[in-house]
């Protein structure tokens, strides 16, 4: 994780984050500045950000809306006071309602981000200033501390590309806390092609089927905003295993980008996660990214102990081989 601290100093009214990367000033420079870049980063997992407009120039100013998979929006702009490419920049970020207009009652921030050789790679040193020590307390109860310690930990796969970042390693697991783990892989596929994959049944049934031996036996989905599906599998003959399904209800749908969706266990009584998947692609390949909440860390805990990250390896090995091949 690139996120060496996160300090408050109630005296200073500032919040001060630094990070440290393996890349050169002039990469961390770009992925601020290029809003496509920043958008892969700029909000913490479960609210990705989307950037409105972007003129980055002294004076200028840049809007940004983050979405929760419940369908929340926080906007936010910027405010460009001073430009010292690459070795950064000065803003006033400030919450704004859908008109670009500031939200009466919500504190408005200055803030420096400031890119710093090192002897490895470069240091991004962020220091948010507040005007009072109740601006600095509400924005710290709102989860300002981990809510850009998540953000700016999601930089590693921005700076580096895709492929050198992701590729040959597998389905990779991050346990962000107790209630969220994150699941990435990445895909030598386009994305199009991907998305298809994950929503169209004929496709889904040739991949989407854990380890060998099993086989998709329902696939119905309302493919929209507040529609259900059901999915359901069973064991081939001689395989082990009891027949299980999955039903829930689609939260979000921006295609080919990012589908929200419940998991419930059909026939059961447990609690239902929120799993959140975003693709992404560069150069040819796409990263999948799956976000799951979950109600506990226990349910977390065991639901991660049946072997899921394992099932999603073999399954993408599978779109790999039998979808994009």
């Amino acid at each position: 994780m690139p996120v060496t601290s996160v300090e408050s100093d109630a005296r200073a009214l500032t919040m001060t984050l630094i990070a440290d990367f393996a890349v050169g000033v002039e990469r961390l420079w770009a992925v601020f500045t290029d809003p496509r870049q920043l958008e892969r980063f700029w909000g913490p997992p479960g609210w990705p950000a989307t950037l409105a407009s972007f003129d980055c120039a002294v004076g200028g100013r840049a809007r940004y809306a983050m979405a929760s998979a419940t369908g929340e929006v926080a906007r936010g702009s910027w405010e460009f006071l001073a430009i010292d490419a690459p070795r950064g920049f000065e803003v006033i970020d400030s919450f704004v309602d859908e008109n670009g207009d500031l939200i009466d009652g919500m504190p408005a921030m200055r803030m420096t981000f400031s890119f710093d050789e090192t002897a490895t790679g470069s240091r991004l040193t962020n220091v948010t200033y507040f005007d009072s020590e109740e601006a600095l307390e509400q924005l710290t109860a709102m989860g300002a501390v981990e809510g850009s310690t998540l953000a700016m930990n999601q930089l590693d796969a921005v700076v580096q590309d895709l492929r050198a970042f992701a590729q040959g390693k597998g389905t990779q697991l991050e346990i962000l806390d107790d209630r969220h783990v994150r699941i990435t892989r990445l895909i030598d596929g386009p994305r199009e092609l991907v998305w298809r994959a994950h929503v169209d049944p004929d496709l889904m049934r040739q991949w989407m089927l854990g380890p060998d031996g099993w086989r998709m036996t329902h696939r119905e989905v309302d493919q929209r905003e507040g529609g259900t599906y059901r999915i359901a599998w069973e064991p081939e003959p001689g395989a082990e295993g009891e027949p299980f399904g999955f039903d829930g209800e689609i939260l979000l749908l921006d295609e080919p980008r990012r589908m929200v969706q419940t998991e419930h266990m059909t026939g059961t009584d447990y609690p239902a996660t929120i799993n959140d998947l975003s693709l992404y692609e560069e150069d040819g390949a796409t990263l999948v990214t799956l976000l799951i909440e979950y109600p506990d860390a226990e349910t977390r805990e065991a639901v991660l102990a049946t072997g899921m990250v394992d099932g999603m390896e073999q399954s993408f090995q599978r779109m790999e081989r039998v979808v994009l091949g």
